[in-house]
């Protein structure tokens, strides 16, 4: 079940490949979550000492939150992942142009994870390019609907 998704990946990415990881949260964190007051539109992943982190990953405190916690909505959490993965991710982000995206949200058998992708910056005319690709699409559905209409209502 998903909590919240990174639309604009997929807009300003080509996606090469994804992950799955844990987040390293606190608990007022996780019932923050809960209750989807978390955004990860301006969040992004980094690699420091061999371990993986999101930055910019906002989550807002509850108003119900404890007097003696001094909550930071944009701290630096760890991610979570296998060994291997993360020396596949080092190997990969170390090459030109690969960045590390973070795309959803979601639980999973009661645990919160995280789904981000390795992916390749877009250009403008990549962009345009998708949009009119989209739009045509669109179109051609329109069209073909309308042939189904008429085709069914001139049957009967």
């Amino acid at each position: 079940m998903k909590i919240t998704e990174n639309r604009k990946a997929y807009h300003d990415y080509f996606i090469e490949d994804k992950f799955e990881a844990g987040i390293v949260l606190q608990g007022w964190e996780v019932k923050a979550i809960r209750s989807k007051n978390v955004s990860i539109k301006e969040g992004y992943i980094i690699i420091k000492n061999g371990e993986i982190y999101i930055i910019g990953m906002h989550i807002s405190p509850l108003k119900t939150i404890s007097n003696h916690i001094t909550p930071d909505p944009y701290r630096t959490r760890k991610l979570l992942l296998n060994n291997n993965e993360i020396k596949k991710l080092i190997g990969k982000v170390d090459q030109k142009g690969f960045t590390l995206i973070p795309l959803n949200l979601h639980y999973k058998n009661n645990l919160i994870k995280l789904d981000m992708a390795l992916g390749k910056g877009k250009k403008m005319y990549d962009k345009r390019n998708d949009s009119k690709e989209k739009e045509s699409k669109k179109e051609q559905e329109r069209f073909l609907k309308s042939k189904l209409k008429t085709y069914s209502n001139n049957k009967d």
